[in-house]
């Protein structure tokens, strides 16, 4: 079983830095990383967001009931701040703004963004170039589909890099973190980073002095 590593404690939560590849549902292999750190700590936790596997980052894991309704609520009301990066290749259609379109189920799991805006994804963002041929996003999401930011930046013609689903440049790694989430619970502020992950693009000396602005 994986070593996994808190980036913050609290009474009611824990806040894991979620390795890439760890799943939030078993599978024949691994147990779901919600268990695997209720294993590692000896106590029952509860789940309450979800972050795709592939995908690194800030998990917020509830240790008690309340503290899950309570904070699942917050994600779905919205009113909790999330920030992710992701580095992709070429150039996008725009380099800044929003995302904002309907979502629909396309072959073998993936999904499309359409024109349509029943009742739509949105997501804002910022790029910045990095390393030759790079862009490093900044990525704020306002809803929560599956697949959301990756289909984002799929659409804007600049797929993240190991994403292969969408047609992103091959690499062992999808470059999404989940690098920050933001949020007031009991009456009390809270801005959770998870540290850069050390592999692929963001080891790059670009897009770490891009980080330190």
């Amino acid at each position: 079983m994986r070593e996994l590593t808190l980036v913050f404690q609290h009474a009611d939560f824990y806040a894991l830095n979620k390795p890439a590849g760890a799943p939030m549902h078993a599978n024949d292999n691994e147990a779901s990383v919600v268990h695997q750190l209720a294993e590692q700590l000896g106590e029952q936790l509860w789940p309450v967001h979800r972050l795709d596997t592939p995908t690194s980052g800030v998990l917020l894991i509830a240790r008690n009931a309340n503290a899950a309704a309570a904070l699942s609520q917050l994600f779905a009301d919205r009113a909790i701040t999330k920030t992710y990066l992701a580095i992709a290749a070429g150039k996008p259609k725009k380099k800044q703004g929003w995302v904002v379109g309907d979502m629909v189920k396309a072959r073998r799991g993936s999904w499309r963004l359409t024109h349509s805006k029943v009742n739509p994804a949105r997501t804002q963002f910022s790029s910045e170039a990095i390393a030759t041929g790079y862009r490093l996003y900044h990525l704020h999401p306002q809803t929560g589909r599956t697949h959301q930011l990756r289909v984002a930046l799929k659409s804007l013609g600049a797929p993240i890099v190991g994403d292969a689903r969408y047609g992103g440049e091959a690499n062992t790694y999808l470059h999404l973190h989940a690098w920050q989430l933001a949020f007031t619970y009991a009456h009390e502020a809270f801005a959770i980073t998870a540290p850069v992950p050390n592999y692929g693009l963001f080891t790059d000396p670009a897009t770490k002095a891009a980080l330190a602005k």
